[in-house]
């Protein structure tokens, strides 16, 4: 059986206009002999609608009932589909998570699929049918519905492409693909026409909204090739596959930024032996995600500087924890929300010398200060100050010719 797996995300079922036009784009792969699946987000604007109404209900919502609640805007979504589809003459049937059933384990909120249950769909399709499923859910082994967090139809399309040996799985979203940046911001960025997964990883981890980070790692696990395509345009996407299967002579694929970092520095720290441990230990327990640490130590060595990034969201409660934390001491905790993140990433400098100098000479001939750095294999990002995000992005896609 030749599967094909269509999700669509919610700006593309956004309205009954553009639902019509979803039911065009299934139908056209039903006439190339494909069996589809297809997954839905909820429309564009539901599920922060519901979230709202949750938080004026309650500061501290029943995280089973938040499943609950935010789960119900995909079963609008696959139900208006399936009728249009039914409506133009094919037979179709939209299913929740728990009707298959998609078996997830995990907290709420926060769940991962483990295992999806086949026969009824695979019954469905081989008697013609169009099953349109619930992105975004599952059920869990207390039969409780579960949401799998951001991203998470794109993630349910990617684990019902490896369940169903899916030949392809096609992400239809409101871009045409994946940019070198965004294009928002940089008029002259170009659609990446193949990326890796980790380049992919990297990019949508350090600001690029395409796709979220947790869908391109179950794609990367279970090497599904996955296609981003735009569903109001009838045009090549961008296709995410595995390193071997990439052609390319440039050395950076694509520019990050994100606007939403704030930098933590705990100034005059006792350097003793486990200090960053328990620095860092509250902070992993209420879930506050920590990057780009740098540590400078005192020429006496007795004193720490120690410094590293956030998410601006969390700096209230990064700074109650580190003042409160009684196993270290400091002299002074400085917080700068007013920094952004830019960063360069491309599989090709893993065998090109020279890429971190050429970054750090593009800025400097900018008078952009370079405020704290961090790297990897396959990737080198920059704290730098706010107002020269788009200056610093500019500069840096011209000096690596991503705009050729």
């Amino acid at each position: 059986m030749k599967i094909v797996v269509l999700k669509f995300g919610g700006t593309s079922v956004g309205t009954v206009e553009r639902i019509r036009k979803v039911a065009n784009i299934i139908t056209s792969y039903i006439k190339k002999r494909y069996k589809v699946i297809v997954v839905s987000s909820a429309m564009s604007g539901v599920t922060n609608d519901l979230i709202k109404k949750s938080k004026k209900l309650s500061n501290n919502f029943n995280l089973s009932e938040y499943d609950v609640l935010v789960s119900s805007g995909e079963q609008m979504s696959c139900a208006l589909i399936s009728g249009r589809l039914n409506h133009i003459g094919y037979k179709s049937q939209s299913w929740m998570g728990w009707q298959i059933p998609i078996l997830t384990e995990g907290s709420h909120s926060s769940s991962r699929i483990v295992k999806i249950y086949k026969k009824r769909i695979i019954n469905f399709l081989e008697n013609g049918g169009i099953p349109v499923i619930a992105g975004f859910q599952g059920i869990n082994l207390d039969r409780r519905i579960t949401t799998l967090g951001r991203g998470g139809s794109d993630a349910s399309a990617i684990m019902i492409a490896q369940f169903f040996k899916a030949e392809k799985c096609i992400i239809y979203t409101d871009v045409e693909g994946v940019y070198t940046t965004d294009p928002r911001m940089i008029r002259d960025s170009k659609k990446i026409k193949v990326i890796s997964y980790e380049e992919m990883l990297e990019m949508s981890s350090l600001g690029a909204k395409v796709m979220q980070p947790i869908s391109i790692q179950d794609a990367r696990l279970n090497r599904i090739d996955i296609n981003v395509k735009s569903s109001f345009k009838n045009k090549t996407g961008t296709l995410i596959t595995k390193r071997k299967n990439i052609f390319r002579n440039k050395i950076i694929t694509g520019i990050s930024f994100t606007k939403n970092d704030a930098k933590v520095s705990l100034v005059g720290v006792k350097d003793k032996p486990g200090v960053a441990a328990s620095i860092f230990k509250p902070l992993s327990e209420n879930s506050i995600n920590v990057d780009m640490v740098v540590q400078n130590i005192s020429a006496n060595g007795k004193e720490t500087d120690l410094t590293f990034t956030i998410k601006s969201d969390d700096i209230k409660k990064t700074e109650k924890l580190l003042k409160n934390n009684k196993k270290i001491k400091f002299r002074d905790l400085l917080i700068n929300k007013n920094v952004s993140k830019i960063s360069i990433i491309g599989v090709g400098m893993i065998t090109t010398p020279g890429v971190t100098y050429r970054m750090f000479q593009a800025l400097a001939e900018k008078l952009i200060n370079i405020q704290v750095i961090s790297t990897s294999e396959i990737k080198i990002s920059v704290l730098i100050n706010k107002k020269y995000t788009q200056k610093a992005v500019a500069i840096l896609h011209k000096e690596f010719k991503l705009n050729n």
